[in-house]
C-alpha cells in the first residue's frame, strides 16, 4: 500500500509525469513486499518550494507512505533510486531533494482498514 507524492517546484509534462509515474513504480519493489500493482502516485508541479533560502534552481520533497514497518536498508536504496529518477527525468540536482518516509501500521483501502 504505498502512496509517494512529490511537491515538484518545476513545471512537468504529461510525459515526464508519465515516466515518474513509470519508474517509480518500478522502483517500489525495492521495498520487502512492494509492488506497482498498489501504489498510488501523486506529483503536484509548479509548487512553491525554497531550499536553503532559495528557489533559483529545481527543487523536490517526495513523501514516501507505506503500511508496514521501517526498513532503513530498503529506504536507503529507494531514496538513491528516487533521487535518481527525478534527476534523470526532470534534471533535478541530488542535493536539492528530500526524501521522506512515513511507514504506518494503519491502513484503510475499499471501506476497511488492515
Amino acid at each position: 500500500m504505498p502512496f509517494i507524492n512529490a511537491k515538484i517546484s518545476k513545471k512537468v509534462t504529461e510525459d515526464q509525469e508519465k515516466e515518474l509515474k513509470t519508474r517509480l513504480g518500478q522502483a517500489i519493489s525495492i521495498l520487502p513486499g512492494k509492488s506497482e500493482s498498489w501504489l498510488m502516485t501523486g506529483f503536484q508541479d509548479e509548487y512553491h518550494l525554497y531550499f536553503r533560502g532559495d528557489n533559483s534552481e529545481p527543487i523536490a520533497f517526495v513523501e514516501v507512505s507505506i503500511y508496514g514497518g521501517p526498513d532503513r536498508t530498503a529506504f536507503g536504496n529507494l531514496t538513491a533510486e528516487i533521487t535518481k529518477i527525478f534527476g534523470e527525468v526532470l534534471g533535478i540536482a541530488a542535493d536539492h531533494i528530500y526524501v521522506k518516509y512515513s511507514p504506518t501500521a494503519d491502513w484503510g483501502w475499499n471501506g476497511g482498514n488492515f
